[in-house]
């Protein structure tokens, strides 16, 4: 089975020294480069390690095991697929593993054929989570851009809301909210609003624009704002029909910001 040669790295992680050397055997027979480790902890202490494109990882072993390994490196946020191998696994183990991105879970002694498949798809796997890696990292970037208001103004958007709704929410005209939706465009440089909305709705956003899951502004946040503006604007229309009668109340004035 000839594979694709991309310079993809495969890390092999199993306790037993025959395992790790009938899977480098099999890995160097398709010309491809790899590294072995004999335990979670060496693999974690390895720079390279954590550099490959894929994972054959032993299940059961003594100290750290891989489905252990699998929930550091996901808080870790290291990218490599993983395939998981195992003589002793049983079907709850398998659905964890796959539940939490395993690219498949195979019984020992493992079918070649079926391995090989599985890395390919490791690759695959590997390469969508590198694009997705870059693309978050950009659109974080630009996001950092954006004034506090503008945040603001892209959160309700992003949720529906049209201009002049949205400007209600936060206390604003509609051409104040036009003005913010053209500046989020131009520094978000995106082709359309629908794409810009697919971007938002796919990556949250942290007011901070930290590099790494950022999250947009809480909405809950901004409609409780809302709501507490509104609130207050009934009270002063309260006062107001003590004091002077019956008055129409309303939002108050708008205002630019």
């Amino acid at each position: 089975m000839a594979m694709e040669q991309n310079s993809s790295l495969v890390a092999i992680l199993d306790d037993d020294e025959s395992i790790r050397d009938a899977l480098l055997d099999l890995v160097e027979s398709e010309r491809l480069p790899a590294l072995c480790f004999s335990s979670a902890e060496e693999f974690l202490d390895s720079r390279a390690g954590r550099e490959a494109s894929c994972l054959i990882a032993d299940v059961r072993m003594p100290g750290i095991s891989g489905l252990e390994l699998q929930a550091t490196l996901k808080s870790e946020r290291c990218p490599v697929p993983i395939i998981f191998i195992t003589g002793l696994g049983d079907i709850p183990m398998a659905v964890r593993a796959m539940r939490e991105g395993a690219i498949d879970f195979l019984a020992k002694p493992v079918d070649d054929a079926a391995l090989l498949k599985s890395v390919e798809r490791a690759f695959q796997q590997y390469r969508e989570n590198r694009r997705e890696a870059i693309e978050h990292e950009s659109f974080a970037a630009r996001y950092k851009t954006l004034t506090p208001r503008e945040r603001q103004v892209l959160a309700l958007l992003v949720r529906g809301l049209l201009n002049k709704q949205a400007g209600f929410e936060l206390g604003i005209t509609e051409y104040t909210v036009q003005i913010h939706r053209a500046s989020i465009m131009r520094k978000m440089e995106a082709d359309s609003f629908a794409a810009l909305v697919r971007l938002a709705a796919k990556f949250t956003v942290e007011p901070s624009g930290s590099v790494g899951t950022v999250e947009m502004e809480s909405l809950e946040d901004i409609t409780s704002c809302s709501k507490n503006k509104k609130a207050r604007a009934g009270e002063t229309g309260n006062k107001g029909r003590t004091m002077r009668g019956a008055v129409a109340s309303g939002p108050g004035p708008y205002r630019s910001v």
